[in-house]
């Protein structure tokens, strides 16, 4: 029993001290302090509204009277997720209205019925969020062949982007807000094998599919000069949510590590004033292609910069999800 105790400390204190150094404990934003009505008569799109940062959003964008659809790859818990929104929501005034609609962003083919389905249905589209994503899970691939973060992380997103931008710019001035991570940092475009065919590392295919959204901003933002759409990025930092639900934690050490989630993790309100702040505030209104932490502008490496790069990876991808330009 002793030995037992024993290597859960020495276990969770690893965790401690790795969290410490991977995720320095940062000041959250302030919440934002928007008039109740500021998107009363806007429809908004969030991947990935079913649980974490997307939940949080849709909450917090009903509260702002918006349209919010939530796009999700399962109906059950993205309806429960809805009831739960709702509830929690109460009857503190007006509010917006929650629609539910199917999306997986593994399934090409599910981005494009998707798209069909807003185009018939949504006379306007004010802002979309491409916040769904997947971290570090085992090697697996899309129904297209893709790598699996990689081609829900990015090139699901590319796709659907793509196919709303003409919706996006008759509805400006109107929003993308992309959910990238800190983690980009530790990745590269491996353009000579994104699909990770000769090798796999999870944490690396992350980082690369994070690196692929800053990116991808980067070069939309360049497209979209002059239409009245805008493209920002944001890092959210480490959210109290399930996206690390694939990494594994020792039996002994996940009470300490629950623990260390809540010292040093935002909470999903926390973590959501970003994308908010990009999706909602006036003070953001005619910005693009940068890059936000906190409600802030932050620099970006070069590597996030890089023009040439991500000029390629726009060609690569559109080859990849079959758009011709």
């Amino acid at each position: 029993m002793l030995s037992a105790v024993l290597v859960a400390a020495v276990v969770g204190g690893g965790v401690l001290v790795l969290l410490r150094r991977l995720f320095p404990q940062q000041k959250a934003a302030p919440p934002l302090r928007l008039p109740g009505d500021t998107m009363r008569g806007k429809t908004v799109i969030i991947t990935g509204a079913n649980s974490g940062i997307g939940k949080a959003l849709a909450g917090e964008l009903l509260a702002l009277q918006a349209r919010v659809i939530m796009a999700c790859r399962d109906r059950t818990r993205a309806e429960e997720a809805a009831r739960e929104i709702q509830a929690q929501s109460g009857h503190r005034g007006e509010r917006g209205e929650l629609v539910v609609r199917l999306l997986d962003l593994a399934s090409l083919q599910s981005v494009r019925r998707f798209c069909e389905q807003i185009l018939q249905e949504e006379p306007r589209l004010d802002v979309l969020v491409n916040n769904a994503g997947l971290y570090q899970c085992p090697y697996t691939k899309t129904e297209d062949g893709f790598e699996m973060q990689f081609g829900v992380n990015h090139l699901g997103h590319f796709l659907l982007t793509h196919l709303l931008l003409d919706l996006l710019r008759r509805s400006s001035p109107s929003r993308v807000v992309v959910v990238s991570s800190k983690l980009y940092k530790y990745g590269s475009i491996n353009f000579q094998d994104l699909n990770s065919e000769a090798a796999y590392d999870k944490a690396f295919c992350y980082s690369q599919s994070k690196l692929a959204n800053l990116l991808f901003t980067l070069q939309l933002s360049k497209r979209l000069e002059g239409s009245g759409v805008t493209v920002n990025a944001l890092t959210p930092g480490i959210v109290r949510t399930n996206l690390g639900r694939h990494v594994p934690i020792p039996m002994l050490a996940k009470p300490l590590f629950k623990l260390a989630s809540m010292a040093f993790f935002k909470s999903p309100l926390e973590g959501v004033q970003t994308p908010l702040y990009l999706a909602s505030s006036p003070e953001v209104e005619g910005v693009s292609g940068k890059c936000f932490a906190n409600c802030k502008e932050e620099e970006l490496t070069p590597a996030a910069k890089d023009e040439q790069a991500a000029k390629r990876l726009w060609e690569v991808s559109c080859e990849m999800v079959g758009i011709e330009e």
